[in-house]
């Protein structure tokens, strides 16, 4: 997953969630993400922390991979979301800033292997 706006890597594996019983789960089983893990939520408008032992970055997309909303460090028992989205990134925190994501940047998702 790459900013190709600002030509940055904000994951190099994510994981997909695109199926019901993915999207419930989500990150909970998780005890951390680390730098260039994520979890993209296909789709989905919104999300909690609820349960999670960690901060997590969210970067909202819209169908075409254009960011709507980027949320940085949302600490656990929090609800965020952006009713113009189709799908979201969770990453872990920091990683909007060091990419310097933005509301208008442009995704670009390279196939699994």
């Amino acid at each position: 997953m790459r900013n190709h706006t600002r030509d940055t890597v904000l994951a190099h594996a994510a994981e997909v969630a695109d199926t019901s019983a993915k999207r419930r789960t989500g990150l909970l089983k998780h005890e951390s993400l680390e730098p260039g893990e994520g979890l993209w939520i296909v789709p989905c408008e919104s999300v909690h922390t609820f349960f999670m032992k960690f901060p997590i970055d969210l970067v909202y997309l819209d169908k075409r991979h254009k960011v709507r909303k980027a949320r940085s460090a949302v600490r656990p028992w929090r609800l965020s979301a952006c009713l113009l989205a189709h799908s979201v990134l969770e990453l872990p925190a920091g990683t909007v800033k060091q990419s310097g994501t933005q509301a208008g940047d442009e995704l670009t998702f390279d196939k699994m292997a």
